[in-house]
């Protein structure tokens, strides 16, 4: 570990958050604590980069708002390009993202460059957020509105289909979010937005459990 310049918690910073509070807790509790306690860790599996993808994470939204489906897209395209297309898009570059609905997908790209902004804000998650998902549809916290739905990117684009057809009404296609990316933004000490990112690989659930007695 002497080597490794850095590392990144790229899934499960809340996790890791409430470890560190557990620890606190009970160093609290146990004043005559060594440090070796079990309480003082918790699991992680570490990867090298060259061995991480990570995925789009997209979204699905159960309703428009009170907009009609036409007056959604032409408000959309106040700051959008938009284009129809004959089957599912899945998007080739940042600024792109691919939107079903009413059974029909649309390509749309965004009309004008994020300038002078932070690295966040450049964020294909943050434009999608900031200017449709809050903006258009008022989805202000995607944390804690139930409108909304994430998606990884790994269950495949026919289940965004899926989605729209079961429960929601329309579905929005993101391009993944860069390794490079993600490390900036954590070598600034800032924090991802919320569901940006959908890694692999993920261990199993519950494959292996650390106990703190």
């Amino acid at each position: 570990f002497e080597k490794v310049n850095n590392l990144y918690i790229a899934d499960g910073h809340h996790r890791a958050a409430a470890a560190v509070k557990v620890a606190e807790m009970r160093r609290l509790e146990n004043l005559n604590y060594t440090g070796q306690e079990e309480f003082n860790f918790f699991m992680s599996i570490l990867y090298p980069k060259s061995q991480v993808k990570i995925y789009d994470y997209n979204r699905v939204v159960k309703d428009l708002n009170g907009l009609s489906d036409n007056d959604f897209i032409e408000t959309i395209k106040k700051d959008f390009y938009i284009e129809n297309v004959d089957k599912e898009f899945a998007p080739k570059e940042k600024g792109e993202f691919g939107m079903y609905i009413n059974g029909e997908w649309y390509k749309i790209k965004l009309k004008n460059s994020i300038e002078n902004s932070s690295v966040i804000d450049k964020l294909d998650v943050s434009i999608l957020q900031d200017k449709v998902l809050d903006n258009i549809l008022g989805i202000k916290d995607p944390r804690t509105d139930d409108r909304i739905d994430f998606i990884g990117g790994i269950r495949g684009i026919k289940e965004l289909e899926r989605r729209v057809g079961e429960d929601m009404k329309v579905a929005f296609a993101l391009y993944p979010t860069s390794l490079k990316e993600l490390m900036n933004i954590a070598d600034l000490g800032e924090v991802m937005p919320p569901k940006s990112t959908w890694f692999e690989p993920k261990p199993r659930s519950g494959l292996f459990i650390h106990e703190l007695k």
